[in-house]
C-alpha cells in the first residue's frame, strides 16, 4: 500500500514540476536586448510578427544570453516563435501590430509544455540558425526552410520562363511529398501554406491539385487524429470547404469569373478571419488595461516581472528594492485583482 502510495505521488509531483525552457544567444552587438516569446495559432500568420501572438519578453543578458520557463503553454504540440529586432518601442508597437517588421531576426519552431529547447550560435556568430529539442519535431520548419532555399537555387539556376514552369511543377510536389514524410502536420500547414497562398506563382498548381488529390483530405486527417482541438484544424478545414466550394461554383464559368470570385471569397475570409483576431485581441488588451489601472505604477511594474516567473530576490535586485518590499507589493497585487497565487495572476494575463 505504502509502495502505491509512493509511486502516485511521485507521479504527481513529476507533473506538477514539469515546464518548457527556451533559451539562446543572441548578439548585443547586432540586436536590442529584448526577445519575445509567440504562440501562433493562426497558420496564415507564420510569416511576420504580431502583438496578438506575444505571450512573453525578456532581456538577454551582456553576453546575449536569455531564457524563456513556465508551465503554461500547452500539453500537446504547438507552433511557437521566437524574434528579436532593432526597433524602437514605438516602432515595435507600430510593427507587432501590422505584422512587418523587416529589421528582424525569427525563428518558428514546434513545442510543449515539457519541452527545452536551445538556440546556440551558429557558423560567423549567426543567431536562430540551430535548434537543439528533446521534441525531435522543433525543428521541422528549419529542415523546410533549407529545403526552401534549395529551390531558390535551382530558380536562378537559369532564368527563363520554360526553367520556372518546370520548376513551379517540379518543387510544389517535392515540398508536398516532403512535408508529408515528415510526419508532423503542423510541419504539412507550413507548407501548405506556402503552396495555397495566391500571392505565390505555385497557386495555380494548387487549385488544379485540389480537383482530384486526396492528400489535402488525407491532411485534414491527420490533422483531426493528432490535433482535434487546435485551431489549426478547424482553420485548415474552413479553407478547405471553401476553396470547394469555390471549384464547384466555378463549373462552366470562364476564367475571369472563376479567378474573380476565387478572390472574392478569399478576400472576404481574410477579412473575416483578420476582424475576428483583431476583435479578440482588442478586447483581451481593454480587459488587461482595466485590471492594470487597478495597481500602481510600481505594482505594474513588480506585475510585469511576476508574469516573467521571476522569484522575489531576482525582482528585487532587478528593481533595487528589498525582498520584504517586493512581497508587499505582490500581496497588494493579489488583493487588487482578487487572486491567491501567481498562476491566477497570470491566467488574467496570459491566455
Amino acid at each position: 500500500m505504502r509502495i502505491k502510495i509512493l509511486f502516485v505521488f511521485l507521479a504527481i509531483t513529476s507533473v506538477c514540476k514539469a515546464q518548457y525552457s527556451f533559451s539562446g544567444y543572441t548578439n548585443p552587438e547586432e540586436w536590442d536586448r529584448s526577445v519575445y516569446l509567440s504562440i501562433v495559432e493562426d497558420y496564415r500568420k507564420m510569416s511576420g510578427v504580431y502583438s496578438e501572438q506575444i505571450i512573453a519578453k525578456t532581456t538577454a543578458d551582456s553576453a546575449g544570453y536569455f531564457e524563456f520557463k513556465g508551465n503554461i503553454l500547452d500539453t500537446e504540440n504547438r507552433i511557437y516563435r521566437i524574434h528579436i529586432d532593432r526597433c524602437s518601442e514605438i516602432q515595435q508597437d507600430a510593427n507587432h501590430f501590422n505584422g512587418h517588421c523587416s529589421d528582424s531576426e525569427a525563428l518558428l519552431f514546434i513545442a510543449k509544455n515539457t519541452d527545452s529547447l536551445k538556440l546556440p550560435f551558429s557558423f560567423d556568430n549567426q543567431v536562430f540558425c540551430h535548434v537543439e529539442s528533446n521534441n525531435p519535431k522543433a525543428n521541422a520548419f528549419v529542415k523546410i526552410d533549407s529545403l526552401k532555399n534549395d529551390m531558390r537555387f535551382a530558380y536562378g539556376e537559369f532564368r527563363s520562363e520554360a526553367n520556372r514552369k518546370l520548376n513551379n511543377k517540379k518543387w510544389f510536389k517535392t515540398l508536398q511529398y516532403y512535408g508529408e514524410a515528415l510526419d508532423e502536420p503542423l510541419a504539412e500547414l507550413y507548407i501548405y501554406t506556402y503552396l495555397s497562398d495566391r500571392s505565390s506563382e505555385l497557386h495555380s498548381y494548387y487549385v488544379e491539385d485540389l480537383k482530384n488529390n486526396t492528400y489535402y483530405d488525407n491532411l485534414k486527417t491527420r490533422l483531426q487524429n493528432t490535433y482535434p482541438n487546435a485551431t489549426y484544424t478547424k482553420q485548415y478545414i474552413n479553407e478547405l470547404e471553401a476553396d470547394r466550394y469555390m471549384l464547384a461554383a466555378s463549373a462552366g464559368k470562364t476564367t475571369s469569373d472563376w479567378n474573380l470570385l476565387l478572390y472574392s471569397i478569399l478576400g472576404l475570409s481574410v477579412i473575416l478571419n483578420g476582424f475576428f483576431m483583431y476583435s479578440f485581441w482588442k478586447r483581451n488588451k481593454s480587459k488587461i488595461e482595466d485590471l492594470k489601472a487597478k495597481l500602481s505604477k510600481q505594482e505594474q511594474v513588480v506585475l510585469e516581472h511576476l508574469l516573467l516567473d521571476k522569484t522575489n530576490k531576482d525582482i528585487a535586485e532587478s528593481l533595487f528594492l528589498s525582498v520584504s518590499t517586493v512581497k508587499t507589493h505582490t500581496n497588494n497585487i493579489y488583493k487588487k485583482l482578487n487572486v491567491q497565487s501567481r498562476d491566477d495572476a497570470k491566467s488574467l494575463f496570459i491566455k
